[in-house]
């Protein structure tokens, strides 16, 4: 979860929400991503996608069995999406996201019977790390933002 936490630092250099995320397999990390949905004018340039989309050509697969991501925030609809779509064997997401996240912080989508790929879901790894970068990014927001 460091080297997602890394990803994130990575995101506030370019004055992006500060979201992480790697791809791992064997112990080897294949896929790496940062939010940059605001610089590339992309809404799907959430940082699970970036490190899919990293891992799938490193693997030449857009399949990613026995793999696993690891990020600091709780995937949203879309990601949760691509993270079944990639086959992706586990995920382990730091902080719960009460706005927009699809592992039980906003909806629950992890254990719908319905969906035909699942995978195993770990939460709050290194959390307090996860929650304090966001809580301080998006209180600078708010101190830059003018006041009326």
């Amino acid at each position: 979860m460091s080297q997602a936490i890394d990803m994130a630092k990575k995101s506030l250099e370019f004055d992006e929400v500060p979201v992480g995320a790697i791809v791992v397999k064997n112990n080897e990390v294949i896929g790496r991503g940062y939010n940059s949905n605001l610089n590339s004018n992309d809404p799907t340039a959430h940082a699970e996608i970036n490190a899919i989309k990293e891992a799938s050509k490193f693997l030449n697969n857009y399949r990613l069995p026995n793999c696993s991501l690891y990020v600091t925030l709780e995937p949203c609809i879309m990601c949760l999406g691509a993270i079944f779509h990639a086959r992706i064997s586990h995920v382990f997401f730091s902080a719960n996201d009460l706005k927009t996240g699809a592992c039980g912080g906003f909806i629950n989508l992890i254990n719908n019977r319905g969906l035909n790929h699942h995978c195993e879901f770990s939460s709050g790894l290194l959390s307090n790390q996860t929650s304090t970068l966001l809580t301080n990014f998006f209180k600078s927001k708010r101190q830059k933002k003018p006041q009326n």
